[in-house]
């Protein structure tokens, strides 16, 4: 049972490892940053609640399938449905501070200086984060004195001969077993988060900043702890507030509310905006990365428009799209959902290619010679679409294997040769990039610069392809999954949830690496930092 996050735990240390190292250096204020946004990002993911969000329900008129998901009204169900999110966004935070590099220099700075956790801490999000817990504690205490429902099965009520009334409904132990789980699992957050910021604040200094921006960095560790567990004490909260807004089945209702996840969906917005200060570079610098030298420049202004004209072509199919659910759900052979991701990625790369067309039609010239980047993007970035790529070929090999346990063999075939059509679609916007002359008269450097947010646009749009179609195949081939890793002999007659939670998850990732700017995964030797009046390329 430990293996699996033992495992994953290593995997994850040695890709930390790899978006914090900095070749001859060890790290950087550029490569530090990209490490924080990770650890803030991986934590944040790692943290949804939503598969324990039914404990202390009874289940009415369903039968104890293990495949569709353990009813959560026991130990042996609560405790791993809990325990996994708290802990794994605790070890992530915790393995974001021991993976930095350790020292080179045979002779370190010492420093007397005890370092203490209110040295780094930021005050008002400390705060916050404490009332956030305290009402989290209250209201989950005040779920203590709820009393049980028995489940009443889902049946046919005749009221007079022309008229039948629903009744039935899912019934829920005793308060005090819930709130004693959800207040035992909010401590464990709680002393957790001590023991992180404990850590945080004592880790040793990176020798390759200024003591200035080992504190801030320090700073930013507690800034994106402290907004991912405030957002899980909330999550708690909500959970309790399902808990206790369900009405006895025996009075005949039927409707309820959870009024908990409006100050909760509140909790996670404003968690989500408020972001860490900045780490600055040796000279002061924003260490986000963004436009090349030569922001003035008309192939510059040409290129970050580009990227404008990328979120038009993502964002209008989509648009479109939804007067088309219908169509694109019925479409024939399971083609539908993969070939709108398909089309999408299409479009975007379709963008980038006339944008390199055109920049070599109006700002290059045959004499003037090319300049490839030393790096074109980063480790992050690399790492994020070797990620995606081995998480596609996993759900396709495990999709392809589970149909045909069912006797179903073409519910991975779309997926497959769609991506493949997205990589191949790939192929001229890369060669544009690739084969265009340079550009006379450019500061040094900006014709390569150039060509690197091309090929890194282009490496961030199949990531975020394979990523979605990854999740597209979970959701749609769920029962396919259940086949290869549920515990019941007989797939379940509806969407296996692990499959489809995971499935939700990676279109969320999908997401989340199509919008992120070029300078969040851009290699730290290719873009100088971004002056204050220059636009942010995407």
């Amino acid at each position: 049972m430990l293996l699996g996050p033992l495992v994953a735990a290593v995997v994850l240390y040695l890709i930390l490892r790899w978006v914090v190292w900095e070749p001859k250096m060890g790290a950087s204020p550029e490569t530090v940053s990209q490490h924080a946004l990770w650890v803030g990002a991986i934590g944040w993911m790692a943290s949804s609640l939503q598969g324990a969000m039914n404990i202390g329900i009874i289940p009415a008129g369903r039968t104890t399938n293990p495949v569709i998901g353990p009813f959560l009204v026991t130990p042996e169900t609560m405790i791993p449905a809990l325990a996994w999110p708290i802990l794994g966004v605790l070890g992530i935070h915790a393995l974001g501070q021991v993976s930095y590099p350790r020292p080179k220099r045979l002779r370190r700075k010492a420093s007397l200086h005890v370092r203490k956790i209110r040295d780094f801490l930021p005050r008002p999000l400390a705060w916050t984060t404490l009332a956030i817990f305290a009402a989290a504690a209250v209201f989950i205490a005040w779920t203590g004195t709820l009393r049980a429902y028995a489940p009443l099965p889902y049946g046919s009520l005749g009221e007079d001969p022309e008229g039948f009334r629903t009744i039935g409904g899912d019934g829920r132990i005793a308060g005090i077993g819930l709130a004693a789980w959800l207040g035992t699992a909010l401590v464990v957050l709680a002393a957790g988060t001590w023991a992180v910021l404990l850590l945080i604040s004592r880790r040793r200094q990176l020798e390759q900043l200024t003591d200035h921006d080992n504190s801030m960095l320090r700073t930013i560790a507690m800034n994106r702890l402290l907004r991912t567990v405030a957002t899980v004490a909330s999550g708690l909260a909500i959970i309790a507030g399902n808990f206790a807004a369900r009405p006895d089945p025996a009075a005949g209702s039927m409707s309820w509310t959870n009024f908990a996840g409006i100050p909760g969906m509140a909790v996670l917005l404003a968690m989500l905006i408020w972001a860490p200060p900045k780490l600055a570079g040796p000279a002061g610098s924003k260490a986000r990365l963004a436009n090349p030298a030569g922001g003035s420049h008309p192939a510059t202004r040409l290129v970050v428009s580009i990227g404008a004209a990328l979120g038009v072509a993502a964002a209008l199919p989509l648009l479109v799209g939804v007067f088309f659910v219908p169509a694109i759900m019925g479409a024939a052979a399971g083609y539908g959902p993969p070939g709108f991701v398909a089309l999408v990625t299409l479009l975007v790369l379709l963008v980038l290619a006339a944008g390199e067309l055109l920049l070599g039609r109006n700002y290059s010239a045959p004499e003037e010679r090319r300049s490839w980047p030393r790096q074109p993007f980063g480790p992050a970035l690399l790492t994020t679409a070797i990620l995606a790529l081995l998480i596609f070929l996993a759900a396709l090999v495990v999709t392809a294997h589970g149909n045909s346990l069912l006797g179903q063999d073409g519910g991975w075939i779309p997926s497959a040769v769609l991506s493949a059509a997205g990589v191949a679609a790939a192929l001229p916007a890369f060669f544009a990039a690739r084969f265009r002359y340079g550009i006379p008269g450019a500061p040094p450097g900006l014709d390569g610069a150039l060509r690197a947010i091309t090929v890194y646009r282009i490496v961030r749009t199949l990531a975020a392809m394979l990523m979605a179609q990854a999740g597209l195949l979970l959701l749609a081939n769920s029962r396919a999954l259940a086949a290869v890793f549920g515990t019941s002999p007989a797939p379940p007659a509806i969407p296996w949830w692990p499959a489809s939670l995971a499935g939700a998850l990676l279109a969320a990732a999908a997401v989340v690496i199509a919008v992120i700017p070029v300078g969040k995964f851009a290699g730290s030797k290719r873009l100088p930092a971004r002056r204050p009046d220059q636009d942010l390329v995407t």
